[in-house]
């Protein structure tokens, strides 16, 4: 598995790195990056309806699309992003398990009692520190994840709180866990 450390923050760089990868290599690939602050989006959200897009704007927040379904995240430099590309069977590519596994294990080898959630997720103490998304192209699977350490949970929670009543649509909305 070919492993690499990204240290570029920009947002759509990394977005459009895991794509090319995904893409065009034909390794196994473990990407780990982190970013400025923004705001990631699925690929089946309405932006508009998923963030507070003036406190978005204020505080200078990118807000990017990913390729992914899911629920929209936060990231900032508090934030690691994991994602994982793998060679698969048709029918057997989606597993979450098999990708956040390794992750709740090495969070439990430094001593953090996290664990697999029901929504595909990663909780320690009943709140979550993960949120995870899979895409399949052809016969390779991309699987990405957040990691929250030292996440700035003002801005997460400010960034993320849209009003209900201003898009009402027919778009996937992000289901919130406390």
């Amino acid at each position: 598995m070919l492993c690499i450390n990204g240290n570029i923050t920009e947002p759509w760089y990394n977005l459009a790195l895991e794509e090319y990868m995904l893409r065009n290599l034909d390794d196994e690939v473990c990407f780990i990056w982190q970013s400025t602050p923004s705001v990631i989006v699925g690929k089946h959200q309405n932006a508009l309806a998923e963030i507070n897009y003036r406190f978005v704007v204020q505080k200078e927040i990118v807000v990017a699309r990913r390729m992914t379904g899911g629920g929209t995240v936060y990231h900032d430099p508090g934030n690691l992003n994991f994602s994982f590309i793998r060679k698969g069977e048709p029918g057997k590519m989606i597993d979450f398990r098999k990708h956040t596994g390794p992750v709740v294990e090495f969070l439990r080898s430094r001593g953090i009692q996290a664990y697999p959630g029901p929504k595909n997720e990663i909780l320690l103490n009943d709140l979550k520190i993960s949120g995870n998304a899979e895409h399949i192209y052809r016969k390779r699977v991309l699987h990405h994840g957040t990691l929250l350490f030292n996440t700035n949970l003002d801005n997460l929670r400010d960034a993320l709180n849209a009003d209900p009543q201003k898009y009402l649509d027919k778009s996937v909305k992000s289901v919130y866990t406390d």
